[in-house]
């Protein structure tokens, strides 16, 4: 195979890496201003005036470019995110955590092991995915694709040219991803909504590419619980509310229970104490000042019923307050479920971590 290179452009390969940057960047705006294309690039034009952007940054090259390749769209009523812009956005925050999880050290977030695994090997074969069984690998047309890429037999493999057989899933899984929407979450200057968006667009992405026989629900949870389309992730903000995580749990609760699915968990993203319950009456009963007793016991109640039910919660919990990990530490004991205590910065990695781990022990 023969490549005849005519001219090397320096000029536009570095055009290319700064797309790739602004695009970088204007992904991680649009989830913190909850899918507004318009305030974002005015953000963007005001990083740009204050040197956070390079002087030579040309950001109606970089708009003309979002709207050619149709991730938004302008029109008389104004600029929107497109259906593309959308699935643009899940997989750019599924690669975001995808290269945290390759990097993370020290040993605390291993591989899941490969045995007891279910899955029937079919004929049919497919790129590698992050996920993917190595033992599924398809040697011979890796070598292939290899090869056809680099044009020598160098053997410098990359995770492009690896193919993997198709597999046949013995079990699926149905998974309610909860994100609490309260007032805490940007609470005292510190952004946690953003990173639970990220991780539950990256989540999303994961599930539908890798997982496509799997079902995935999002609810959000304030004042009330509410279930939500996958497409309306972006647009989701925090509001003025209390944390009703009973709510939020009993609504996961009936939506798995619909599920035909062997396997049905309860992902719950959260920084916060639950401070407000819905009596059985109709009446509400809400105290944001510490750890209240009442509600406290109405949403561990809440946890038992989803144990016997046979629906486990993991807990991502957001906060290092003591008092607060002390309650998630008891929701999960009555539960028989799992928490985490990350950061905003490795969230993703924890949820990543435990969902490939223990479904593969399910499967």
């Amino acid at each position: 195979m023969r490549f005849i290179y005519s001219q090397w452009d320096d000029s536009m390969i570095d055009q290319l890496r700064q797309m790739r940057d602004l695009m970088s960047i204007f992904n991680y705006l649009l989830l913190q201003v909850n899918g507004n294309v318009k305030k974002a690039l005015q953000i963007m034009e005001q990083l740009k005036r204050m040197g956070y952007l390079p002087k030579d940054a040309d950001l109606e090259e970089f708009k003309r470019n979002l709207e050619e390749n149709q991730i938004i769209s302008v029109s008389p009523t104004g600029t929107n995110l497109t259906r593309r812009g959308e699935r643009s956005l899940r997989k750019d925050s599924f690669d975001k955590i995808f290269e945290q999880l390759k990097s993370s050290t020290g040993g605390r977030h291993p591989i899941p092991k490969e045995g007891g695994n279910s899955d029937e090997i079919l004929p049919e074969r497919k790129k590698y995915s992050f996920g993917d069984n190595l033992r599924n690998i398809d040697f011979r047309n890796s070598l292939l694709n290899n090869i056809s890429r680099t044009a020598d037999l160098g053997l410098n493999m990359e995770e492009e040219d690896l193919e993997v057989y198709e597999t046949e899933q013995a079990t699926n899984c149905s998974t309610v991803m909860l994100i609490d929407i309260s007032h805490s979450m940007i609470l005292y200057g510190e952004d946690r909504i953003t990173p639970a968006k990220q991780v539950a667009m990256a989540f999303t992405e994961m599930i539908l590419t890798r997982f496509p026989k799997d079902t995935l629900s999002i609810v959000l949870f304030g004042d009330f619980a509410q279930e939500i389309k996958i497409k309306d992730l972006p647009y989701v903000g925090v509001g003025p509310y209390h944390t009703n995580t009973k709510a939020g749990l009993q609504l996961a609760r009936q939506i798995l229970l619909r599920r035909k699915s062997a396997n049905k968990q309860i992902f719950m993203i959260t920084d916060g104490k639950p401070s407000m319950i819905n009596r059985s009456d109709g009446s509400i009963y809400k105290n944001p000042f510490g750890l209240d007793p009442v509600v406290v016991n109405r949403t561990l109640d809440e946890a038992i019923i989803c144990r016997k039910k046979k629906i486990p919660i993991t807990t991502f919990m957001i906060a290092e307050d003591p008092y607060l990990q002390q309650f998630v530490q008891k929701l999960t004991e009555l539960n028989h479920g799992r928490a985490y205590f990350a950061s905003a910065q490795n969230l993703g990695v924890y949820v990543f971590w435990d969902f490939l781990k223990h479904r593969r022990k399910a499967g």
